[in-house]
């Protein structure tokens, strides 16, 4: 069945953080290389998407969890798998392998999820983060304007991941916590030009994240102005993830469903990190502030990031289980 059909019946649930389940096989060096890898010269533990290669049996675990778990769409293991970011780990090499591997695994789950229960069918979001490099700002506060990376490159980048995930049977393409608009345009341009190329449609989901309480990304945008920003493509959905809790969310998630003919999704934290980094909100404490979400017809696809689990996701599901998906009255802000 067509996911663009689903959405119309019912909210759909999208998995929580893949790096906090990660954290808890405290993983070694060693699970971070294969036999290709064993005379790498660069440390590569804390490099989470390498382990669809080196440890896949991990990742296809934590996508089984949130399946279980009531998730109707996985995020490949991918949000740092440009050569952008993986130059860090001297690995551009292995960005379509990386990608392609992880995107193949995360279907095979999905897969036979599907296979066992065809009335909820399982889809699989190609995650595409926003690399560690801005077009939009300059790295060096002497030098307002350089720049560590051009529009030309990150076109590049983004296309190779996202070829790479569409091979591997990615059903959607998630351009996810953007902080820099304009990076977040180059991942819709080549998005673009491999569906014209291929001659097919991909259904794209594209995730904001507001970095502060004045309501706006880190490139300076305001939630409106995002939006207008890449309200030029036909999205499948328009939302915000990471940075703020669900409490925090809610006013900007407002703005998106006041003024977006698109569906709506959000992924909040578990909260607000404590002074340790970590994530203090339960199921039940989160699950309080999405109600409000949906009591007031906000969402259209709901899920977690930072610091959220299976439980985090059980207990989202559930509750969205008895909600009506959010209808849009709005008409486009750029008609």
């Amino acid at each position: 069945m067509n996911i663009l059909d689903i959405l119309k019946e019912r909210i759909l649930v999208l998995d929580g953080a893949m790096g906090t389940m990660i954290q808890r096989y405290k993983l070694e060096e060693k699970d971070f290389r294969n036999e290709e890898l064993q005379d790498h010269d660069v440390p590569l533990k804390g490099n989470n998407d390498l382990l669809s290669v080196t440890r896949p049996d991990v990742i296809k675990e934590i996508h089984a969890a949130y399946f279980s778990a009531g998730a109707d769409i996985i995020e490949t293991n991918t949000f740092g798998s440009t050569w952008v970011a993986q130059a860090d780990y001297k690995l551009e090499d292995w960005v379509y392998k990386i990608n392609y591997e992880s995107a193949k695994i995360a279907k095979e789950v999905a897969t036979e999820f599907t296979k066992n229960e065809p009335n909820k069918p399982r889809f699989v979001a190609g995650s595409m983060g926003p690399t560690n490099r801005l077009t939009s700002m300059s790295p060096d506060v002497n030098d307002p304007g350089y720049r560590a990376i051009t529009f030309d490159q990150l076109l590049e980048a983004f296309g190779e991941q996202a070829k790479a995930l569409l091979d591997g049977g990615a059903d959607i393409l998630l351009v996810e916590t953007i902080t820099d608009t304009l990076n977040s345009k180059a991942a819709l341009m080549a998005i673009d030009q491999i569906a014209e190329e291929r001659g097919i449609r991909v259904p794209i989901m594209v995730s904001g994240t507001i970095t502060d309480a004045s309501g706006r990304i880190l490139s300076g945008q305001n939630t409106e102005a995002f939006l207008i920003s890449v309200s030029h493509l036909d999205l499948m959905s328009i939302g915000l993830n990471c940075a703020l809790g669900a409490r925090e969310l809610k006013p900007y998630l407002n703005t998106l469903s006041n003024k977006s003919e698109f569906n709506i999704s959000a992924h909040p934290n578990a909260g607000l990190p404590n002074e340790f980094g970590e994530y203090d909100e339960t199921p039940e404490d989160m699950v309080a502030q999405i109600k409000e979400f949906l009591d007031d017809g906000l969402i259209n696809i709901i899920g977690g990031c930072c610091g959220t689990t299976p439980d985090h996701i059980k207990a989202i599901a559930e509750l969205a289980s008895n909600y009506k998906p959010r209808v849009s009255e709005a008409r486009a802000v750029y008609a």
